[in-house]
């Protein structure tokens, strides 16, 4: 079985219980991700939003966000909500710098700033 359809099963079912519970976020994100892994960026996008919209203080709904809207090309977006997951504490820095998702984001500043922002919280700890 290729990864295509292991992923495509995996959406249907959990589209499937999302019908029946549209606020269950642990499902939300779920879909996020998978949809994401199948290169359906604009889906994915969609359910991070939404995700963001039923925990708006989750610091970790909006680093996928972030990572959303930098596939997207959204810098501007996603350095945003990057921040807001850094406020809310979002704190995994090696792994923000190794990203893949957001790889555009690396060389600008905002995103500079906000890794030193988590080593100086790091430091202090």
């Amino acid at each position: 079985m290729s990864k295509r359809s292991r992923y495509q099963f995996e959406i249907e079912f959990f589209e499937g219980i999302l019908r029946h519970n549209p606020k269950d976020t642990d499902v939300v994100e779920i879909l996020g991700g998978l949809y994401t892994k199948e290169g359906r960026i604009d889906d994915g996008l969609k359910m991070d939003r939404k995700l963001v919209r039923l925990q708006p203080d989750n610091a970790t709904a909006h680093y996928n966000l972030a990572c959303s809207l930098a596939l997207k090309k959204r810098r501007t977006d996603a350095l945003r909500s990057l921040e807001r997951a850094i406020e809310l504490g979002y704190d995994d820095v090696e792994w923000m710098q190794q990203d893949p998702d957001l790889e555009i984001l690396r060389n600008h500043p905002t995103f500079q700033e906000l890794v030193a922002r988590l080593h100086d919280r790091a430091d202090k700890a």
